[in-house]
């Protein structure tokens, strides 16, 4: 054994030893010290050591890591926030053995997708004195606890809540404002986003030069300011109401509504038809083709069929194997060759933009007869916009039909187009236009939703497809909409709620049992007992066992649910301490232990156990009896006497 002396030596060498790997608490400086951000965004962050006295610095987050700096005290990284759970250290690696870290604060946020304010029940008039209840739902949000939802009657706030949800990815949330209505509430108005008045028309058929007077149909309040652009260029107009004038060209005019609790966009498509005065005919003799003109008319085309993305370059060339050809050429307004010598001509535009040209190559032959042939050009435009809004106000119910509406914004060829619609992965359904114009133009598609309760949360979008044929893009040209998520109410019902339930006394609870209760809006659930609203919460007794009943309810309906609870209790005795029987008589007396499950009995004499089959004058004496169940065990010490047979 080492002396004494020396073993305190050796306990102070290796505290040094641990000393000399722990890094202080200021060796760490985070740039920025804590990151708030919103999801989807890019952050860089920067590490570094006070201390050059390390192997390597870095940064880690869960698999993933940056590069090693071996050479400098710092080190930066670029964080994608494409992780609702990101969790980066810096981490310093001081030797072989030992390194150490210091987490970077992380706060991820992403605003509502959609903020509807609804009453609960729909009424024609409010009545003076009556309690009249409004929801507002909050859709898609994170983090939910860092979110304070503000009710305001006019321009005064009224009540402010709070949510203790501690998820860190997008949820929703909902909050109901009761209104005691008084006289002085009429006319009030509660803030809200805004919202755009589905009356109002989208699409506008005007002659060339002519005035167009555009409104953005939209109203909120506070009420909103508006912003207007003409194919994506700023306007100065800062109203609702747009006036055109001297219309020439198509163009689609986009409003946005805004105010301090949300905004919203209209698409207005106005197209300018145009009227085109086609020139007199003139007859002229057709020369008659001879067999070399047969074999050589129409030209030859390659590609014969060209897609072209509206303002891409197009090009297609034109042959001819003939021998007697006199000239060649391309008839278009853009491209236009001329007449040229075979045996190719090429017609080239750098930017296609017009969606009505049909370019033309023509042959002449040396004995005047001419054949010409037509490329088939198809110019397609996918979406600027792909969006899923609901056509009626507040969330869906179960059970009743609710209609969405995806609105694509100018797209062409319509009748090339096909929109289908999702439910999660689930394709539900699938439309297909008939629209001949080759313009672009907007469309909108209706789905038609008998909503269950498994479709809350659900997220819905429309994706669009231009089916451009083997001559088209591969992959073929699509554009989704952004997910609408459904809110969907439903009827309240208890579930994985057993018939019966086994509890122990002083120990179980009501609200210990496994049933939960299913409802949108959440349901209020009151159990009772022999018709009496028990508190769920407090433990029962041996003597509360019996039938008990929920209630659940919202605001849609009510469903009750029965359950048989049996209450278990350890043993208990009640007996007298002094029995008197007879000599030869059998064992037992009147003291039986009360418990559930019954108790099982033992006897206990001078602590032996014992088990006599009939009594005899020397088994007077005290006796211990002990009941026992799976609840725990209970003793009685009573004095046995044995009376003598005469």
């Amino acid at each position: 054994m080492l002396p004494l002396r020396m073993s305190h030596i050796l306990m102070l060498m290796f505290s040094l030893c641990d000393a000399d790997v722990t890094c202080p608490a200021d060796q760490f400086i985070l740039n920025p010290p804590e990151v708030i951000a919103e999801y989807g965004q890019e952050v860089v962050v920067n590490c570094t050591s006070t201390d050059d006295d390390f192997d390597e610095i870095y940064w880690r987050d869960g698999t993933r890591q940056s590069e090693k700096n071996t050479d400098g005290s710092s080190i930066s990284w670029t964080l994608h926030l494409s992780d609702w759970n990101i969790k980066p250290k810096c981490i310093i690696k001081l030797n072989e053995s030992f390194e150490c870290s210091k987490d970077l604060g992380m706060t991820i946020f992403k605003n509502p997708d959609t903020v509807v304010l609804y009453p609960i029940k729909h009424v024609k008039t409010t009545v003076e004195g009556t309690q009249y209840e409004l929801q507002c739902d909050v859709i898609d949000v994170a983090p939910v606890q860092n979110l304070t939802l503000t009710w305001y009657r006019d321009n005064q706030a009224i009540k402010t809540e709070s949510f203790t949800n501690t998820s860190t990815t997008p949820v929703s949330e909902s909050s109901i404002l009761t209104v005691s209505v008084n006289r002085e509430d009429n006319k009030a108005q509660f803030r809200y986003a805004p919202e755009l008045n589905s009356n109002t028309s989208n699409v506008f058929y005007v002659g060339v030069g002519d005035s167009v007077a555009l409104s953005c149909g939209a109203e909120g309040n506070p009420a909103p300011q508006f912003h207007w652009t003409r194919d994506g260029v700023n306007m100065t107009e800062l109203t609702g109401n747009l006036n055109v004038t001297h219309v020439n060209t198509t163009a689609t005019y986009t409003c946005t509504a805004t105010n301090d609790l949300g905004r919203i966009t209209r698409h207005i498509s106005v197209h300018v038809i145009k009227d085109v005065m086609a020139a007199p005919a003139v007859a002229t003799p057709t020369p008659r083709p001879t067999p070399e003109a047969r074999k050589v008319c129409p030209p030859t085309l390659t590609p014969a069929e060209v897609v072209v993305r509206f303002g891409d370059p197009a090009s297609v060339n034109c042959s001819t194997s003939a021998t007697d050809v006199l000239g060649m050429g391309w008839e278009a307004p853009i491209g236009g060759t001329g007449f040229v010598d075979p045996p190719t001509v090429t017609w080239t535009v750098e930017r296609l933009q017009d969606w009505s040209i049909n370019p033309k190559c023509y042959i002449t032959l040396k004995n005047n007869h001419q054949c010409d042939a037509m490329p088939t050009i198809t110019l397609y435009k996918t979406p600027d916009i792909v969006s899923v809004s609901a056509l009626a106000r507040g969330p869906m119910v179960e059970g009743i039909e609710h209609l969405l509406q995806c609105d694509i914004i100018n797209v062409a060829p319509v009748q090339k187009l096909t929109v289908t619609w999702y439910r999660g992965h689930e394709n539900v359904s699938t439309q297909r236009f008939n629209d001949t114009l080759v313009t672009p133009g907007n469309v909108s598609s209706t789905l038609r939703v008998t909503p269950e309760r498994e479709h809350n949360g659900a997220l819905y979008r429309c994706k669009t497809e231009l089916h451009l044929g083997p001559k088209g893009p591969e992959p073929m040209p699509t554009k989704s909409s952004e997910p609408y998520t459904a809110v969907v109410h439903y009827k309240p019902m208890m579930q994985d709620c057993p018939t019966h339930y086994t509890g122990e006394e002083h120990k179980f609870r009501m609200d210990m049992l496994p049933c939960k209760a299913d409802g949108n809006p959440p349901p209020t659930v009151h159990w009772y007992y022999e018709g009496k609203l028990i508190n769920a919460s407090e433990p029962l007794t041996k003597g509360q066992s019996g039938k008990y009943t929920a209630e659940v309810f919202n605001s849609l309906s009510m469903s009750n649910n029965s359950i048989d609870i049996t209450i278990e209790y350890s043993p208990s005795f009640a007996c007298d301490d002094h029995y008197e029987v007879e000599e030869k008589g059998k064992v037992g007396v009147e003291c039986e232990p009360e418990g559930k499950p019954p108790p099982v009995i033992a006897w206990f004499k001078d602590g032996i156990e014992i088990s006599p089959r009939h009594w005899r004058q020397q088994d007077s004496g005290k006796y211990v009896l002990k009941a026992t169940n799976k609840h725990g065990t209970a003793n009685h010490t009573l004095h046995l006497e044995v009376l003598c047979e005469f």
